[in-house]
């Protein structure tokens, strides 16, 4: 979303109403400053208070958040180009969060395993070894489970049968087996099980 265009159709909307920014900002119970920030697009109307604004400038949520009055001529196309940014948006997002389990992953496996070869290698009394192998034990398995958790979120797994494309759930990426981000699950479409990998976009 631009905030600068948005923040530019609030402020006319505003005029066109003959409404003041202390005025805009009496009717929705907030401060003329808050106003302000919207207008000069350093922030956007919180949505708890998006559809009494909406309502005292006589315009739609639609119209609010592409920052300009949507015609009924280019109303589906404001709508497929917001899912096309939307999917991208989200796509992106993904990509990031991929490379963050990666991250993750091997810090992980660091904290896990660094730990165990100081206490198998270092003359130490015995609790003093346990100590030393639990001060790496759980936060490395909090952290896998972590890294676990973008894998079954992000992105999609897809079928070598079917190509049905989808997110399983926790459990199932937690216990199947894997190569890297192929694992062998069982499809929800077809009920067949294959070596399925990981992929960005749905289509």
């Amino acid at each position: 979303m631009d905030q600068v265009k948005i923040g530019k159709f609030i402020a006319e909307r505003r005029k066109a109403e003959g409404l003041t920014q202390m005025q805009l900002a009496e009717k929705l119970n907030i401060t003329d400053r808050a106003v302000s920030k919207w207008e000069t697009g350093k922030s956007l109307p919180d949505s708890s208070i998006m559809l009494d604004l909406c309502d005292v400038l006589k315009i739609s949520v639609n119209d609010l958040l592409t920052g300009e009055v949507i015609t009924v001529d280019n109303y589906n196309k404001e709508i497929e180009s917001k899912l096309v940014e939307m999917v991208k948006e989200k796509e992106e997002n993904d990509r990031r969060l991929l490379a963050l389990e990666w991250v993750i992953g091997i810090l992980s496996c660091i904290i896990l395993f660094v730990p165990i070869f100081i206490g198998a290698l270092l003359p130490l009394e015995e609790w003093q070894r346990i100590l030393i192998v639990f001060s790496g034990f759980i936060p490395g398995i909090i952290g896998l489970c972590f890294a676990m958790r973008i894998e079954q979120v992000a992105g999609y797994y897809k079928c070598k049968h079917c190509a049905h494309k989808y997110v399983p759930t926790y459990k199932a990426i937690t216990f199947a087996p894997h190569f890297g981000r192929t694992r062998h699950l069982r499809c929800p479409e077809c009920g067949k099980k294959s070596w399925q990998k990981k992929v960005i976009s749905k289509d």
